[in-house]
């Protein structure tokens, strides 16, 4: 029943909404209840008090003097009553013993007393010691509201005004007769209303839905349709196609980096196998042939080796199975051992390898990773120096930071190839030419892998300059 967003809404739309009326409506009928009750008991005050009023100037003599209480009370009580027409009232009037004296009970209109009744009534307003409102019912039928007031301005009599509750009770009941009727009526419109409007709400949710289903690997292009950025669903949206174009260039990206590493793994398995099929096409080859054979096998093999390594680093980083091992190191004697260790390279292409530290430079790194870092970029330098060129490393210290600055002497890196040096698998147009110099190259993945070793140290690393005099790579690292 609960499966559909839409109905669950509608549901508690519609409970809440439900509480909210039932809350109302029963307010709403004990004030109008309570309101009604107040005003028959001022309406039955006001009419006391101007019947004691009007007794007392039908008492005056025609001196304007008030005469004794007893002398012509009966007579003025009558005419008084004969006077006073209150549709639906009734007035009662006793003397100090509670001997009924007179009343308008006859009177057309409203309810009719029968004299056991009225006896009822003086009875137990004479029990009261001061003036009261009273409930008392008149048969199974009728109800009546009862205020009495006793020796009204120091006369000898007492007054009982008795109001039918018939009218009142109906206004009441109609009353909640319309609720009863209304509030179902207003949930059933209620519940229609919340759910078409539930339905229209989240049907940018169904297409979504419907998009999203028919979206697969071969088409991450595909985009959720956004009708309002600026709502929930339209940043929800959003937020999907963000995802989306993040896998999609992850998939791009995979699909370049299965197409590099079979175009970089192919060339040196076709270079070692046909050097094998030509070291087998005779049984008496010269040794010095063989060899030859054996050692451009094994040259590609160490190339296939790195290839391989740096596919395997890359793929451990990107699973986040890698992790660095931190311990305290002098990043100037790092520096020094990778110098000593491609020395033997650059003299081989008689290119000048130098190196400048002032200073101890001790920091927390991975040992091992930052020595790829910089033999990454050092072995760069000379690969695609110039012959006889220069290789100059620079470490220094400069606002509480370290930074190490790689220069070469060769031919530089175009403009529009410079911001792509650091991607997967690619290479300038120099290393692609692969010449007997650049023959044992890697594969691209040099300056990606010593980005992710910089990232790794929260250090930056970045082309600074590259022209025709040169290139210069800067590391910094924060301490």
């Amino acid at each position: 029943m609960f499966d559909s967003i839409r109905t669950t809404l509608t549901f508690w739309f519609t409970g809440v909404l439900a509480v909210i009326l039932i809350v109302f409506a029963i307010a709403a009928l004990l004030f109008l209840k309570y309101t009604v009750r107040r005003q028959t008991d001022t309406t039955l005050q006001e009419i006391s008090r101007t019947f004691g009023e009007s007794i007392e100037r039908e008492q005056m003599d025609a001196d304007g003097e008030k005469t004794a209480p007893d002398v012509g009370r009966t007579e003025a009580i009558r005419e008084v009553l004969d006077d006073l027409r209150f549709r639906n009232y009734r007035i009662f009037v006793f003397d100090a013993q509670g001997k009924f004296l007179a009343s308008d009970n006859q009177k057309p209109g409203g309810t009719v007393l029968s004299d056991d009744q009225i006896a009822e009534l003086a009875d137990k307003f004479s029990r009261s010691e001061k003036d009261s409102a009273i409930f008392t019912t008149v048969n199974e039928d009728s109800e009546l509201r009862v205020f009495g007031k006793k020796h009204i301005d120091g006369q000898n009599f007492s007054v009982l005004v008795a109001h039918s509750l018939d009218d009142d009770d109906e206004l009441i009941d109609g009353f909640q007769t319309i609720l009863l009727i209304c509030v179902p009526l207003v949930l059933i419109l209620a519940s229609l209303g919340g759910y078409f409007l539930a339905r229209k709400t989240l049907s940018p949710v169904a297409q979504m839905s419907e998009t999203a289903s028919h979206i697969s690997a071969t088409n991450l292009h595909s985009r959720l349709p956004v009708k309002n950025e600026k709502d929930e669903l339209g940043g929800l949206a959003t937020v999907f196609n963000s995802l989306l174009e993040r896998l999609d260039n992850s998939f791009e990206q995979q699909k370049r980096f299965m197409a590099d590493a079979s175009h970089e793994l192919r060339t040196p398995l076709a270079i070692v196998r046909g050097e094998a099929e030509v070291a087998l096409s005779k049984e008496d080859r010269p040794n010095s042939e063989l060899r030859e054979s054996l050692g451009i096998v094994q040259d590609e093999g160490k190339r296939l080796t790195r290839i391989v390594e740096d596919l395997f680093t890359l793929a451990r980083v990107d699973a986040g199975q890698f992790r660095a091992n931190f311990s305290e190191i002098y990043l100037d004697e790092l520096l020094a051992d990778c110098v000593r260790k491609l020395r033997v390279l650059a003299e081989k292409r008689n290119i000048s390898l130098e190196m400048n530290a002032a200073e101890e430079m001790p920091m927390k790194g991975d040992e091992q990773l930052l020595q790829r870092l910089f033999v990454n970029l050092l072995d760069n330098a000379i690969k695609y120096n110039r012959e006889g060129g220069i290789v100059s490393v620079e470490a220094k210290k400069t606002a509480g930071k370290y930074q190490v600055t790689i220069t070469d002497s060769g031919a530089g890196i175009s403009e529009n190839e410079q911001t792509q040096i650091f991607e997967r698998f690619y290479r300038a147009d120099l290393a692609r030419s692969r010449t007997t110099e650049t023959a044992t190259s890697g594969a691209g993945l040099g300056l990606s892998i010593a980005q992710w070793i910089a990232k790794t140290h929260h250090a930056e690393l970045e082309l600074i300059r590259s022209d025709e005099t040169g290139s210069a790579f800067n590391v910094v690292f924060s301490v």
